[in-house]
């Protein structure tokens, strides 16, 4: 009898364990080449060929979910998934309210873009970003009036229709628009680097999981594998890892960002 107590509970725990609920990382699949939605109808891009390898180095079975940006913190408080992968920039303000790990992007340019490249991005100029993005904290500190949208396509298109002299975003995103415009958009003033580059973010509670993507991660940095992936997704002029994780150019010359 104890022998087949024995092996009823041994067959429940091995199922308990093949039942365990995968780990689902949300993305938002708007803001190429982070995240996108390709013609299978798959989320895909640099945050998914990012968090697919960290799931296979850490053995975790991984899902993905579709979210929109302006509920996708929120909807990681509530549980609804387990980690966000969808350019998000690692900042103080977040933090507050949810863990990253490392990052695995580093700290980025930041561009301005305009119908031409004298606009003015400053006092009294209105400029369009991402709403609850670390572009648009930096318009409203800018002395410039920040309009916010839900989506980062609608920030480009308010400055095709007028609705804002400019647009603040990733240069990696506004780098395809700028270039294939015909010359209709062009780059104002300078770059600015913001923040501590990209991360997961995940649950402050959620350690366990947040300390197995950070050693999957540390290896793809050792391995030479987060720069072969940033060689993949983004144009020349991309931000890479130095050998001591910081953020160099293709060359290796150091870039330093701006805190925000």
């Amino acid at each position: 009898m104890k022998k087949l107590m024995l092996a009823a509970a041994t067959l429940a725990l091995t199922a308990g364990m093949g039942l365990a609920a995968p780990v689902r990382i949300a993305s938002e699949g708007a803001y190429p080449p982070y995240n996108l939605v390709n013609d299978a109808g798959e989320l895909d891009g640099f945050d998914i060929a990012v968090g697919n390898e960290i799931c296979k180095r850490a053995e975790l079975e991984c899902v993905w979910v579709k979210n929109d940006w302006d509920s996708i913190l929120p909807n990681l408080k509530s549980s609804n998934y387990d980690a966000i992968m969808a350019g998000m920039s690692i900042t103080d303000e977040r933090k507050a309210e949810i863990d990253f790990t490392q990052n695995y992007f580093p700290p980025a340019a930041s561009a301005y873009a305009a119908l031409s490249a004298d606009a003015n991005i400053g006092e009294g100029a209105v400029v369009a970003a991402q709403t609850a993005t670390i572009q648009a904290g930096h318009v409203a500190e800018s002395g410039a009036t920040l309009l916010e949208f839900a989506t980062p396509d609608e920030t480009v298109a308010a400055v095709r229709n007028g609705e804002a002299e400019a647009v603040f975003a990733d240069k990696d995103f506004l780098e395809p628009a700028v270039n294939e415009s015909n010359g209709e958009l062009a780059w104002v003033g300078e770059d600015v680097p913001l923040g501590g580059g990209i991360g997961v973010g995940v649950r402050q509670s959620d350690t366990e999981l947040r300390d197995k993507m950070n050693a999957a991660l540390t290896a793809m940095k050792e391995d030479g594998t987060l720069n072969g992936l940033i060689e993949k997704w983004f144009a020349e002029g991309a931000v890479y890892f130095g050998p001591n994780g910081e953020a160099v150019d293709k060359a290796g010359a150091k870039i330093t960002a701006v805190a925000e």
